[in-house]
């Protein structure tokens, strides 16, 4: 007998929430085919099967949050040869939904001889367009089957004409009280991303002192240049400018790209300036990294910006794309926000909102009423490490470059 255990899919984990099998007690399964899919604090994973054979038993139920190390299924092997009883958790972010989905199971003429690589979201693709994914030749790394290949393979109407048929799970849905009791409220699940999200948000403000910093900045300068680059065919948003002038304060101000070591009684200044990008999606906040900004041009940062942004939207991030944050960004502008507390993302010690920016008349330095575009931010900093007078400092010099893009770009590298 084989016993399936919870292994440590990396950057430290200790639990993980079970929440669906693909498979159940009887179920014939082959070497690397997806047997159960695992919440943890940053992503779902599939866990392979690391023998063929026949499962046994299922000893963990699903909703079940265990630790790295519980068995969570049995295998009587088949007598192929196993692979190693460690072998690492294939990693496949997704969204939230697709914890409820269930794999796709095709008819008896679909040969099962092989797993193909793709994301639970691909999957989900495939199956809304009636496609057996194994008709599929992948173009993605590993022969990955890609969201393209399927939309590819649908417009050359090569459609398996076998539908899939997804396994009956559990959706989710309002749970009703018990009969002969008035229906007071309705409830929904919290588990999943949303209760990882709240564990993480809880123990960052239970942990750290947050102070939060308010500034206005004026945006009218910047928004020119903004315009004047796209006359010119070249399009920059404003968020990799807000990127650039971070980075260049940062390096005068290095305690905000810092981490707080209490073991050790000191304060890590971070050499790398590795940007967390606060996204909203519909499995709730989700923040990819981009990495090493300060090496970057306004150019990459964008393009980088953009495709972390549409990853996080399909629930394709991969688990290094969201690690190794050093400070984080929430651009809630767009959204009409004029003002936030936002909670630091632990063990970071700053966190800057960035609102929408409205005309406003302002008084100028010849005592003139104009019309201006601005902008509030919201910072908020850990208090054991910084102090008030140095946060402002900070987002003066963040301002006073957002304000004089020619000083953004003597500071260009």
């Amino acid at each position: 007998m084989v016993e399936v255990k919870l292994h440590d899919i990396g950057e430290g984990m200790t639990e993980g929430e079970i929440l669906h099998y693909f498979v159940k007690s009887g179920d014939e399964v082959r070497l690397d085919e997806a047997l159960v899919e695992v919440q943890t604090d940053k992503m779902v994973a599939e866990l392979p099967s690391p023998v063929s054979g026949k499962v046994k038993e299922i000893k963990v139920e699903i909703g079940t949050t265990v630790q790295v190390g519980t068995t969570l299924l049995v295998i009587e092997a088949d007598g192929e040869r196993a692979a190693p009883a460690d072998e690492t958790v294939r990693q496949a972010p997704h969204p939230a939904e697709e914890a409820f989905a269930g794999a796709a199971e095709t008819a008896a003429t679909i040969s099962k001889s092989h797993r193909v690589l793709a994301a639970p979201y691909t999957r989900k693709i495939a199956r809304e367009q009636g496609v057996n994914i194994e008709a599929i030749v992948g173009t993605g790394p590993a022969g990955r089957v890609t969201d393209e290949d399927v939309r590819r393979f649908v417009a050359a109407g090569k459609s398996s004409e076998v539908k899939c048929n997804p396994q009956v799970v559990e959706q989710p849905k309002i749970v009703e009280k018990e009969e002969n009791v008035e229906q007071a409220t309705d409830v929904i699940p919290f588990k999943g991303t949303r209760k990882q999200i709240a564990k993480k948000m809880t123990y960052s403000l239970q942990t750290i002192p947050h102070v939060t910093h308010m500034e206005e900045i004026d945006m009218t300068n910047l928004l020119s240049l903004r315009r004047a680059l796209k006359e010119e065919g070249i399009t920059i948003s404003a968020v990799a400018f807000f990127i650039k002038a971070l980075v260049i304060a940062l390096k005068d101000y290095p305690v905000f790209n810092a981490k707080l070591d209490e073991e050790n009684d000191v304060i890590r200044l971070e050499k790398e300036y590795n940007i967390g990008l606060a996204v909203d999606t519909t499995l709730g906040l989700l923040v990819p990294v981009l990495p090493q900004a300060h090496k970057k041009s306004l150019r990459e940062i964008h393009g980088e910006m953009k495709v972390l942004n549409e990853k996080a939207q399909n629930g394709t991030l991969s688990g290094s794309e969201m690690k190794g944050s050093t400070i984080t960004i929430s651009n809630v502008g767009p959204l009409g926000s004029i003002a936030a507390t936002p909670i630091i993302n632990h063990p970071e010690t700053a966190i800057i909102a960035f609102h929408k920016t409205k005309k406003c008349a302002v008084v100028d330095d010849k005592d003139e009423i104009v019309v201006r575009s601005m902008m509030n931010i919201s910072m908020s900093f850990d208090h054991r490490v910084a102090d008030g007078a140095t946060a402002v400092a900070f987002t003066n010099r963040f301002a006073e470059l957002i304000e004089n893009p020619n000083k953004l770009w003597l500071e260009l590298v």
